[in-house]
């Protein structure tokens, strides 16, 4: 993948008054990866965990979502299909940047295309800018679509085999075939490949998904998933930076962290991401993990300006999109609240925030920062000339 248009440039967007900050931020915080009550209601355990759209079935609960309920909508710009129209009027109110997608949210082909296709109008409609329309299909155990027989798709085994055999040319292939079926059916973004690195041979969170303990194998296995992806016109992210692969516990659950110092992930964990930016990846995510032995305490990643503006931005170079992971994880929810959350994630330098454990509560708690000057109109504007930036490209 060559340099990206906004890989590692430092561009500045001049003020345009403190009303625009404000309604900047407005964007910003609802350029979360989904928006909690429409769309998609039903996992709540965190964007990338295997098999987690299906788990309240499991449980013996009822799942119903807007979007089941679209499998009959009618072509766009015909309102007459109640939850067609409320998603429009949602995208109104509150002109989300993307939206993430779990399987219970996807039936079959024809109710996905359609309903992504409906959802992107609304999104132009409202905003002049495409959304982000984005799932977890990093082939193996977190494959929503693949995992669903309805859609025909090919199947892949875990990325940790795939890896074993250290086949770049298959990684490709993995990522392109991934990305053909991905943006047949009207996705344009997808939150793979995995790049964490398995330092901790007890690892089960990442353990399948990532390529490998070899930072070198799992940058050039990550790189090529990466440009298959692109060649189909799927933007893809490398998560989950800093690297979950040292991890034991499991951040949907609660507080997680790793023991490394900052020489210890340079040489390991944080090595495919600066290959990544160097080769102009253009979106990370950001985990939930802890890294006391490099910011001197227990903030975890998301919400640290140590080590997303100090250590990725400045002395990484990484001027792309930061996202973070879900912010309804444990690892977040047990100790702050989600307005909390959200106005500490974009202080740290992150650009959209998936996911907030209370929507409403996220958003305002955004809009209070800024009219209280807590955010500055600076600061937001940084994070949505990135974001739009990729949009832009989108759009032509």
């Amino acid at each position: 993948m060559g340099k990206s248009h906004s890989g590692n440039r430092r561009k500045k967007t001049k003020g345009r008054g403190w009303i625009w900050g404000i309604a900047a931020a407005a964007v910003l915080l609802i350029l979360a990866g989904m928006v909690y009550w429409f769309l998609i209601r039903g996992d709540r355990a965190g964007a990338d965990r295997p098999g987690a759209g299906e788990r309240q079935e499991r449980e013996g609960e009822t799942v119903k979502t807007d979007t089941q309920e679209e499998q009959q909508e009618t072509p766009v710009g015909e309102p007459e299909n109640p939850a067609a129209e409320a998603t429009r009027e949602a995208f109104n109110a509150y002109p989300v940047g993307g939206i993430i997608y779990f399987s219970q949210n996807l039936i079959g082909p024809e109710q996905t295309r359609t309903m992504l296709m409906n959802t992107q109008s609304y999104a132009r409609e409202r905003s002049g800018f495409p959304v982000f329309l984005s799932v977890d299909e990093e082939g193996g155990t977190v494959a929503r679509v693949g995992s669903n027989p309805a859609f025909g798709v090919p199947v892949f085994g875990n990325m940790s085999d795939v890896g074993s055999r250290g086949d770049e040319q298959e990684a490709y292939e993995i990522g392109s075939e991934i990305g053909a079926y991905l943006s047949s059916l009207g996705f344009n973004m997808d939150a793979a490949p995995d790049t964490d690195v398995l330092t901790n041979p007890a690892n089960e969170v990442v353990r399948y998904r990532s390529f490998g303990s070899d930072p070198a194998l799992v940058s050039r296995m990550a790189a090529a998933e990466l440009r298959g992806l692109n060649d189909q016109g799927i933007i893809g992210m490398y998560k989950h930076f800093p690297g979950h692969g040292g991890t034991t516990a499991d951040s949907h659950e609660g507080y997680v962290y790793v023991e490394e110092n900052l020489d210890q992930l340079k040489s390991q964990a944080l090595v495919p991401f600066q290959n990544g930016i160097d080769d102009g990846v253009r979106v990370i995510m950001v985990s939930h993990i802890a890294c006391p032995n490099v910011t001197g305490d227990n903030t975890p990643a998301t919400l640290s300006k140590t080590l997303i503006t100090d250590l990725l931005r400045e002395e990484m170079g990484f001027d792309g999109m930061v996202i973070t992971d879900a912010l309804n994880m444990g690892a977040i929810t047990e100790q702050y609240t989600a307005d909390q959350a959200a106005v500490n994630a974009v202080l740290a330098g992150a650009d959209m925030l998936l996911m907030p454990a209370d929507f409403q509560t996220a958003y305002q708690g955004i809009l209070n920062a800024v009219a209280e000057g807590t955010l500055t109109e600076e600061r937001i504007n940084d994070s949505v000339r990135r974001i739009l930036e990729i949009k832009a490209e989108m759009a032509e």
